[in-house]
This record gives structure tokens, C-alpha cells and sequence, in this order.
């Protein structure tokens, strides 16, 4: 798919990403609060789901503002605590170390994490480093038991995916891909020895 044609459904898929992360949470809200309803009895144990769920979804938009909806340039602390809090109690754990990624490139760094972690669905580490090669802006190591490359995503991420294979699965890694040619970026995945996979956002000149 061709950056020109990012439109309209690129925008249903990720809009429909960003509610399915919200459900869970938000759904568990509602829980608690009919579980004080029905029984005051269990008013503590109402009041711990609910203080939970709304972190839990504060966190998740507080993220999702910033992969999805920020046009303005990014404090980089900002962006690390969204990312850090997003996956703190999560099957992935995220590493980003201060000074990782420059200011201009946090956004992409974001939305490079979401699709990193799809490479670990039995759960992992997502690592941010620097790197000494002065042409890399950012680099992500995903490593864990079961890593697997999902089949669609060397394509979506180049911008070559085909416009019918464009769907809720792919839809983040051509989004990242489209975000990092505009910024003048080159985005690719590696395979480790060890089987994890490292990405990359590279400067294309």
C-alpha cells in the first residue's frame, strides 16, 4: 500500500484498534460499579476493580494520544513514561532506557513498541537502545519464548503489503511504516540467532 492511499480505512482499523484495547478496561469499570449495586457487601473489593480498570485505561489512552494522535513534537520523557506504563502489567515487559531514542523520533518509537510486541505473543522483553551507528534513530529488541515474526509484517512496514491484505492485524505495522517514511525514516526487522527480532527506524539519506 502506497502512503498516498493512508485514508479513511486506515483510520476505521486503527480507530478500531484503540477501542479494543479500551473495552477490557473500561468493561471491568462497569463491573465493579454493578458489583457495589447489587451488593454493598462487597464494596472493597468493588472499589479495588474499578480504581484498577481506570488506571489500567488512563494508561492505555494516555499511550494511544501519543502514537496515534500527537502532531506536535514529543517530550521525550513523555513518551517513555506512556510507553513504560502501558506495558508495566502486561505479558511484555518494555525497557527504554533514558536518552534512547532523540525527541524528533518518539512517536515513531511508540508505535515501533506496538509492533515489536506483536512478534511476542507467548510474552517477552521489548528493549529501546541506542545505537552506535549514526544512521539508526531507533532500535528495538523483541525477545521471548514462541517470538514469531507475523508473515504480513516485512511488507507492511516497507509500505510493498498489498491494499487487500491491509487489515486489523496489519493495519499498526503499515502505519509505522507510513509514519517513518514521512519523517524520512527506513524502517526493517532483523532475526536474532537467539530467534528474537530486532527493529529498526533508520535515516533514509
Amino acid at each position: 500500500m502506497s502512503d498516498s492511499r493512508i485514508d479513511l480505512r486506515i483510520a476505521e482499523l486503527l480507530a478500531a484498534r484503540l477501542c479494543h484495547e479500551l473495552v477490557s478496561p473500561i468493561g471491568a469499570i462497569n463491573n465493579g460499579v454493578e458489583l457495589l449495586e447489587d451488593d454493598p457487601e462487597f464494596a472493597t473489593d468493588a472499589a479495588g476493580l474499578i480504581a484498577q480498570s481506570a488506571v489500567q485505561a488512563t494508561r492505555r489512552l494516555q499511550f494511544y494520544r501519543i502514537a496515534y494522535g500527537s502532531t506536535a513534537p514529543i517530550a521525550v520523557d513523555l513518551g517513555r513514561n506512556a510507553a513504560l506504563d502501558l506495558f508495566a502489567d502486561g505479558k511484555v515487559a518494555c525497557d527504554w532506557p533514558e536518552a534512547a531514542a532523540p525527541a524528533a523520533w518518539i512517536k515513531l518509537a511508540c508505535n515501533l513498541l506496538l509492533v515489536a510486541a506483536e512478534a511476542l505473543p507467548r510474552g517477552g522483553r521489548l528493549t529501546l537502545a541506542a545505537s552506535a551507528a549514526t544512521e539508526i534513530r531507533v532500535e528495538i529488541r523483541a525477545e521471548g519464548e514462541g517470538a514469531r515474526l507475523p508473515a504480513h509484517m516485512p511488507d507492511a512496514l516497507t509500505g510493498s503489503l498489498a491494499d487487500e491484505a491491509v487489515d486489523a492485524r496489519s493495519v499498526q505495522a503499515v502505519f509505522t511504516g507510513a509514519l517513518a517514511r514521512r519523517a524520512g525514516g527506513r524502517p526493517s526487522v532483523e532475526t536474532l540467532p537467539s530467534g528474537g527480532f530486532v527493529f529498526r527506524l533508520a535515516s533514509a539519506d
